[in-house]
């Protein structure tokens, strides 16, 4: 068995043919197609994060708003890019939104992405001190935040407090919400960042870009990327044993709306190309008819070495077709692959 969930990127778009058409638009449709998900056996529910963009920004008011009206999908984020973060506030915001989910918060954060605008984070107070990269910032406030969640107490208080104090010497952040800590997961782009988030005790979370890191094809670079995680998690000796998550874009071509939507994705393959931290590789998408995807997803090494599947969906095609998409693949292609 393995566990499903879809990866929306949040478009939206005033143009006519937009099925989301404001950010009013794709926040309701986010929650509605999270809802329909639950109903369908969808696993879970996760949201990419992007500044300066017409996407989804801050995620906790969503994920917050998903938990309440939800019972059981799991609630997640792919990734939040922790240049941006103030780490107590986040554990704060996150708390509270595990909270109101009963504990299904499911957590990517990570360095970031390439984004709309040249260092971002400086207009929102940000900046890596001397001697420091951002990325080095970003791997910082992700280890603050995992000690803050994890009921670190550091703040000293005062000799007259407003309220008494619920246990003498430091305070902590509240509310504190018990297991997220081991619901925290690293987007890792490269070997090494997916070594180091098993150092930090995180789960992986490995998308469809990483480093070129060989000549070999992604799907097999990835599963080698999960093989070193573990390895390392091994290593660690950490207490509970790690998740790991693979996204990839994937439809069954069932219906004439489908084949023109993604037909053209039939002959996908692989692609190179260079973001700042050099030459990168993406995987190809799936597309074909529901036996011919089983075969395809069947090679991909990396889906196999993975417990959960992020299946990324057109968000601007609105809830309807989305359900539709990700209820093909549970029905028509999950079973022959022995996810369901």
């Amino acid at each position: 068995m393995k566990k499903i969930g879809f990866l929306s990127f949040g478009h939206w778009s005033p143009h006519p043919q937009s099925g989301t058409r404001s950010a009013s638009e794709v926040l309701h449709q986010s929650i509605d197609l999270s809802v329909a998900a639950e109903e369908i056996g969808v696993d879970g529910a996760y949201f990419r994060v992007h500044h300066y963009a017409r996407q989804l920004g801050s995620p906790f008011p969503l994920l917050s708003a998903i938990g309440a009206k939800t019972s059981r999908i799991e609630i997640g984020t792919g990734v939040i890019d922790m240049r941006y973060e103030n780490p107590l506030y986040m554990a704060e915001d996150s708390a509270a939104a595990d909270l109101i989910s009963q504990g299904r918060l499911q957590l990517g954060v990570s360095r970031g992405s390439p984004e709309q605008v040249v260092d971002g984070w400086r207009y929102f107070g940000y900046g890596a001190p001397e001697g420091m990269t951002m990325a080095d910032v970003a791997r910082a406030n992700t280890e603050t935040y995992l000690k803050v969640i994890d009921g670190a107490r550091f703040a000293e208080p005062s000799p007259h407090p407003m309220f008494p104090n619920p246990f003498p010497g430091p305070l902590g952040i509240e509310p504190q919400s018990p297991g997220l800590r081991q619901r925290i997961w690293w987007g890792a782009g490269s070997n090494a960042t997916a070594v180091w988030a098993a150092e930090q005790g995180m789960n992986l979370m490995s998308s469809t870009l990483k480093d070129h890191e060989s000549e070999e094809p992604f799907h097999v670079q990835q599963r080698k990327q999960i093989e070193k995680f573990r390895e390392a998690w091994q290593e660690a000796g950490h207490d509970f044993e790690p998740r790991v998550s693979v996204s990839r874009s994937v439809f069954a071509l069932v219906s004439d709306e489908d084949r023109r939507y993604f037909g053209a994705d039939r002959n996908s393959s692989d692609q190179i190309g260079h973001l700042d931290s050099g030459a990168a590789i993406f995987g190809r998408s799936y597309a074909a008819e529901p036996d011919r995807l089983v075969e395809e997803l069947a090679e991909d090494e990396a889906i196999q070495a993975a417990d959960t599947v992020l299946l990324t969906i057109p968000s601007q095609l609105g809830v309807d077709y989305n359900v539709t998409a990700l209820n093909n693949i549970l029905t028509l292609v999950a079973p022959g692959l022995g996810w369901r």
